[in-house]
C-alpha cells in the first residue's frame, strides 16, 4: 500500500458511504436500519487492517498474490494492450493459456489455479475502477461481503424480530468474521455468497416467495461459492435438504398424517441432499465422496507439516491425522468440532491474533454450556427448521475444517462460513414463540 491508497480509498469510502445512506430505507426496517452504516463501517476496517497486517506483519500472503501478483498484471494487460486484458480477464486459468497472453498470464502466481485465479480476475475488475489501488479495491470485496450478510440477517430478523439485538452481535459484528471475510481472499467471497444463498433460501423455504428473483440469487450464490471453495457446499447443500425435510413435515397439522408422510419425506429430501452432495462432490476428484477420508489425511499433514508449518510458525496443532480411511476420520469427529468451535484455549495461544480467536472461543464455550443446560431451548430449537439446520451445518463444517486443517492460523479464517450459523443458533431468544 502506498501513496494511491491515501487519495483514492479515502473517496471510495465517502462514495460507498452516500450510496449506503441513500440504499439503506429500501433495505432496513424500524429495528434495523441504525445497524446499516456501522455494520459496513466495520468491514471497511476490517478490509483496510488486513492488508495492513499482511503487508507490515506478515510480510506478504494470499491477499497480496492475489493483488500484487495477480491482479496487477491483468491491470496491466488492459493498460498495454486492452484486448489482452479482456483475455486474461475472461480466461479461466488452469494449465492452458493464451499465446497472446502468455507474457502477463506466466506471472501470475495463481493461474493454474482456477479457484484463486478467479480471485484474482474479481480484484482485477476492481482494479480498473480504482487504477489498482489495493485498499480501494479491497473495500469492493467488503461491499460484497457485507451484502450478502445483511440480506441473510434481514431475512433471519424478520423471522425472529424479538432477537433483533442478538441476530445483529451474532451475524455482522464477529471481530473474527469482520477481519478475515473483509478483505481481498476467498473467505470474503465465499462469505458473501452464503449469505446470499441463506437469503434465498429463507424467503423461498420459509416465505413462500418463490420468485425469479430468489431462484436467479441462488444459484448465482450456490456457483460462486461451487467456483472457489467446494467444500462449503458440500457441508451445506445435504444440510439444506434437512432443512426442508423438517420444514415440510412441520407444515403437516395431523399426527396420524405425519406418521404416513415422513418415510416419504425422508426418502425424496434424504435423496435430494444425497444426489445434490454426490454430483458436487463428483465434479472434482480432489472431493469425490469416495477419497474424502484420504483428502482429508493429505492436507491435514500438509497443513500441520509440510507448507502450512512454513507459514503458520507455532501455530500447529494435534488432534490426530487422519488415516485415510471414513472410520477414522470420524473417530476424529469430537475433537475435530472442538477445536473448531472453542480452540485455541487461552494457554495454546502465542500470538495476536491467535489471542482474539480464544476470546472469542471461550465465548462460543460459555454460550453452549448455557445453551445445553437450557432444556426448553434445545426442545424449541429441534422444533424449528432452521435452527436444525443451522446446528448441523456449524457441526458438519466444524468437523470437516477441524479434521483437516491442524494449523490454528489457518482454521482461524477458515471457519468463519460456520460462525453466524452457530452464533445464531445460541443467540437466538427462544424463550417464547416468535411472530410470524
Amino acid at each position: 500500500m502506498g501513496i494511491k491508497d491515501l487519495i483514492i480509498t479515502p473517496i471510495y469510502l465517502v462514495l460507498f458511504t452516500m450510496i449506503a445512506y441513500f440504499v439503506r430505507p429500501y433495505v432496513t426496517n424500524a429495528a434495523t436500519s441504525k445497524f446499516f452504516l456501522p455494520a459496513l463501517w466495520v468491514r471497511f476496517i476490517g478490509a483496510i487492517l488486513l492488508g495492513v497486517l499482511y503487508q507490515f506483519y506478515y510480510g506478504g500472503g494470499d491477499t497480496f498474490n492475489y493483488w500484487q501478483h495477480g491482479s496487477r498484471w491483468i491491470y496491466l494487460a488492459f493498460q498495454d494492450d486492452p484486448a489482452i486484458g479482456l483475455n486474461l480477464l475472461l480466461d479461466n486459468g488452469g494449465d492452458r493459456a493464451l499465446d497472446r497472453s502468455y507474457e502477463y498470464s506466466s506471472k501470475i502466481w495463481y493461474y493454474r489455479d482456477v479457484h484463486s485465479y478467479l480471485i484474482v480476475r474479481i480484484a482485477a475488475i476492481f482494479d480498473l475502477l480504482t487504477f489498482h489501488t489495493y485498499s480501494a479495491s479491497a473495500l469492493f470485496f467488503a461491499c460484497f461481503s457485507f451484502s450478502g450478510l445483511w440480506a441473510m440477517y434481514s431475512a433471519i430478523q424478520e423471522k425472529y424480530p424479538s432477537s433483533t439485538e442478538r441476530l445483529t452481535l451474532a451475524i455482522l459484528f464477529v471481530p473474527s468474521v469482520i477481519f478475515w471475510g473483509s478483505g481481498i481472499l476467498k473467505d470474503t467471497i465465499t462469505l458473501g455468497a452464503l449469505g446470499w444463498a441463506t437469503w434465498a433460501l429463507m424467503r423461498m423455504i420459509c416465505n413462500r416467495k418463490r420468485r425469479l428473483l430468489e431462484a436467479v440469487v441462488l444459484i448465482s450464490a450456490l456457483y460462486i461459492i461451487y467456483s472457489i471453495k467446494l467444500y462449503i457446499l458440500i457441508c451445506y447443500l445435504p444440510m439444506v435438504a434437512i432443512w426442508l425435510f423438517f420444514e415440510s413435515a412441520g407444515r403437516l397439522r395431523s399426527w396420524k398424517l405425519k406418521i404416513l408422510a415422513m418415510p416419504f419425506l425422508l426418502l425424496v429430501f434424504g435423496g435430494v441432499g444425497f444426489l445434490a452432495l454426490r454430483v458436487t462432490s463428483g465434479e472434482s476428484e480432489k472431493y469425490a465422496l469416495d477419497n474424502l477420508a484420504e483428502r482429508a489425511r493429505i492436507t491435514a499433514y500438509d497443513i500441520r507439516y509440510g507448507w502450512g508449518a512454513r507459514l503458520g510458525g507455532d501455530g500447529g496443532y494435534d488432534i490426530g491425522i487422519p488415516d485415510g480411511s471414513i472410520s477414522g476420520m470420524f473417530r476424529l469427529m469430537p475433537a475435530a468440532v472442538n477445536v473448531s468451535l472453542f480452540r485455541p484455549y487461552l494457554w495454546e495461544v502465542k500470538n495476536p491474533l491467535m489471542l482474539l480467536a480464544a476470546l472469542e472461543g471461550l465465548i462460543f464455550l460459555l454460550l453452549t454450556v448455557r445453551f445445553v443446560f437450557k432444556k426448553r431451548v434445545i426442545k424449541r430449537v429441534f422444533s424449528e427448521p432452521f435452527l436444525i439446520f443451522c446446528l448441523g451445518f456449524a457441526v458438519l463444517f466444524a468437523f470437516a475444517i477441524g479434521v483437516s486443517t491442524a494449523n490454528f492460523g489457518t482454521l482461524i479464517r477458515y471457519k468463519i462460513p460456520m460462525i453466524p450459523f452457530i452464533a445464531i443458533l445460541l443467540l437466538t431468544r427462544l424463550s417464547r414463540p416468535e411472530n410470524r
